[in-house]
């Protein structure tokens, strides 16, 4: 019987998703996940093709206080990384999104604080924020793109990949004039990741953009004009 059609509640829900994972897990993929991921947190060895089927086996939850509740237990009591997967893949459930969530993509930011999740939340989950309620994200880009947080000045750089025409370009360039001398790998492969992407829509202005900065780095250059 569907936990939906009983009645599920967030507690019932996380509770389907951990032994759900339980049941996927493989002890042999698992440490070689963890060691790949250079993850303090272990893994139980459940690749992405399998999460994927185990949340379309899953009901969903109507109430978005209900939704959140259980994204947010799953990501802050996750006790392997595959839990916060499962809590950011849920996140992006396109019914619940507003601009409102951003205190909550901030939080699985910094507490996340490494690429696999960063960039999906700034790709996936901010940059449709991004472009549907600029008048709310585009300030906090900006704020973010000067931030300590490394983690939060890269989204600031890459929350618009893929935005294609899209592309608020002012922003853009404000994010990586931030940035621009940092030394910071994650920074750096994060503007030419950007540019790169960009490129692909107005590769005239990627090559005049670099062109006109000789403190880019070799690595956000290279990137940048892989394509060009």
């Amino acid at each position: 019987m569907s936990l939906y059609r009983a009645g599920v509640t967030p507690k019932a829900f996380v509770a389907a998703v951990r032994a759900g994972l339980q049941e996927l897990a493989d002890p042999v993929k698992a440490p070689e996940m963890q060691a790949y991921m250079k993850s303090d947190m272990p893994f139980l060895g459940v690749q992405k093709p399998g999460r994927v089927t185990l949340l379309k086996s899953l009901p969903r939850l109507e109430s978005r206080d209900e939704w959140l509740d259980a994204v947010q237990t799953l990501w802050r009591e996750a006790t392997y990384r595959e839990e916060r997967y499962v809590a950011l893949s849920l996140s992006g459930d396109r019914r619940f999104q507003s601009a409102d969530l951003m205190p909550w993509f901030d939080e699985m930011i910094v507490t996340g604080a490494w690429w696999d999740f960063v960039d999906e939340i700034a790709s996936k989950l901010i940059g449709p924020l991004l472009r549907s309620s600029p008048e709310v994200i585009r300030p906090l880009m900006l704020k973010w793109s000067v931030d300590a947080d490394r983690w939060r000045r890269r989204t600031s750089i890459i929350c618009q990949l893929g935005a294609k025409g899209a592309t608020d370009v002012e922003l853009l360039t404000a994010c990586i004039d931030a940035n621009v001398d940092d030394r910071d790998f994650f920074l750096r492969k994060g503007i030419g990741w950007a540019l790169r992407e960009f490129a692909k829509t107005e590769p005239g202005w990627v090559r005049s953009f670099v062109e006109a900065r000789p403190g880019l780095s070799p690595l956000s250059r290279r990137e940048a004009l892989k394509h060009l």
